[in-house]
């Protein structure tokens, strides 16, 4: 090795927008990909932690309101406003309850095993509401390392062409390309490994909201099948 190629490499500069600017225009372009990419899932993360937290908090004010008393038609009212997935959930029930009677034609038996169906639906259009966003997360993590591993194979063969030109392989004409390549790979799994565990995260919350959902609507379901013939629901 050349004594003299540790000061050139000291002398240069390895600062993250150092080797950005010096990097090929490829390379540049997988590094602003991945940059987007971290941004836009840590924004999907965001809007989901505040939009999981908060209809987690108003299902909470839903059951206690059922469970004191409230009736279902209360909650047709309630179905207008945007975050409040289990009110949308019992307003549908309570809808298709009214609907029913309105007919008079069907028996009360009938009448609740549409409403059980209608609150199943509006579970399902819940769980795909919640879901919205998940995808974005999911395409990321799984596509960031590759898109990294990319600008990697791109910045090692600028580092050999460089040393085939000049000729000599010492660090002053390897590092710059090595650096440039490594980069990439670290920008890559920095967009994966959070858009990851926000998937996994966030998957979990949904599913398990998704059940709390249905069992709540089963409950509601058998509350209908039991007062329906009493009609003080």
């Amino acid at each position: 090795m050349d004594p003299n190629a540790l000061p050139d490499v000291v002398s240069q500069d390895f600062s993250l927008m150092a080797l950005f600017l010096r990097s090929d225009p490829i390379v540049k372009a997988v590094m602003v990909i991945l940059v987007v990419a971290s941004v836009w899932s840590w924004a999907v993360a965001i809007d989901k932690w505040f939009g999981v937290m908060g209809v987690r908090s108003r299902a909470r004010r839903v059951e206690q309101a059922l469970q004191s008393g409230h009736s279902l038609e209360e909650f047709d009212r309630a179905s207008d406003r945007g975050g409040d997935a289990m009110a949308r959930v019992l307003a549908a029930g309570a809808r298709e309850l009214r609907e029913g009677r309105r007919g008079g034609g069907d028996d009360a038996h009938a009448v609740s095993e549409r409403a059980r169906a209608q609150m199943e639906v509006a579970v399902n259009r819940e769980t795909l509401r919640l879901e919205s966003g998940l995808s974005t997360l999911a395409i990321i993590a799984s596509s960031a390392p590759f898109i990294g591993l990319f600008g990697t194979v791109i910045g090692i063969m600028n580092a050999f062409r460089d040393i085939a030109a000049r000729g000599e392989t010492n660090l002053a004409v390897v590092a710059p390309g090595i650096a440039e390549a490594l980069f990439a790979t670290g920008l890559g799994l920095g967009a994966a490994i959070p858009a990851l565990i926000f998937y996994n995260k966030f998957a979990g919350d949904v599913t398990q909201f998704s059940d709390r959902m249905a069992n709540f609507a089963h409950e509601v379901a058998i509350r209908l099948s039991r007062r329906s013939d009493r009609r003080d629901i």
